[in-house]
């Protein structure tokens, strides 16, 4: 298994088909620099780096103020972008506006991953339309391609108190949260076919199969295990 935290090494790169186009945008919710790259706040970036390596992407570039990266997924070798917005988390339906009026792609063709402090940790579940439920990336999502994008939302938990939600989803997660964050990453990898054919539900289902979400004590609080 890729370690998410030292990913070791990689396939060679997938080179897409003279001219091929791009179909699917996925995008992660994140912070950049070093400062940001472990925190909860940052899951949607692990996980594309897990799939950048998993699927042997090509190497990261930048360009639309993100870091993207071209490759292929799925047996119909789906034509796929990868993108970091590197706008800062609240900003980031900037950065993908650009992407998406550059390969003349809608709404419902971008994916976003991201951490949801309203699922339970390991939780998984996708979602298509409504509001953003305070999540200020999302707001930013929706007010720049409208309401129609697809999301990949990420159960990181709830500090048990809303003053603690900055500093909780801007820590990094803890060993703890390892145990489970990492198999869920491999298994949204070894799932993403199905995401990639418009499957959204067979994708959950199968993601949660193989990662089923840690059972914990309801009394217990997450900041506990930092």
């Amino acid at each position: 298994m890729l370690s998410l935290f030292g990913l070791g090494t990689q396939p060679s790169p997938a080179r897409l088909d003279e001219g091929g186009d791009v179909m699917l945008i996925l995008s992660g919710q994140g912070n950049p620099g070093d400062k940001y790259a472990k925190n909860r706040h940052n899951a949607g970036f692990l996980v594309l780096d897990h799939i950048h390596a998993a699927f042997g992407f090509q190497p990261w570039r930048s360009k639309f103020e993100s870091e993207i990266a071209e490759g292929s997924i799925g047996p119909d070798r789906t034509k796929v972008l990868l993108v970091k917005p590197q706008t800062f988390y609240n900003e980031t339906g900037r950065a993908l506006s650009k992407v998406t009026q550059f390969y003349k792609l809608g709404a419902e063709d971008v994916v976003v991953l991201h951490d949801e402090i309203d699922l339970a940790p390991g939780r998984l579940r996708m979602k298509q339309g409504g509001g953003h439920s305070g999540n200020n990336g999302i707001r930013s999502m929706i007010a720049h391609l409208g309401p129609d994008i697809r999301r990949v939302r990420i159960g990181v938990g709830h500090p048990g108190d809303k003053t603690k939600v900055m500093p909780y989803v801007l820590s990094d997660f803890s060993k703890a949260d390892l145990e489970w964050f990492e198999p869920l990453t491999k298994a949204i990898a070894d799932a993403l076919p199905f995401l990639a054919e418009g499957n959204d539900e067979r994708f959950q289902t199968e993601v949660m199969r193989l990662a089923p979400a840690p059972k914990r004590d309801p009394k217990q609080r997450n900041s506990s295990e930092d």
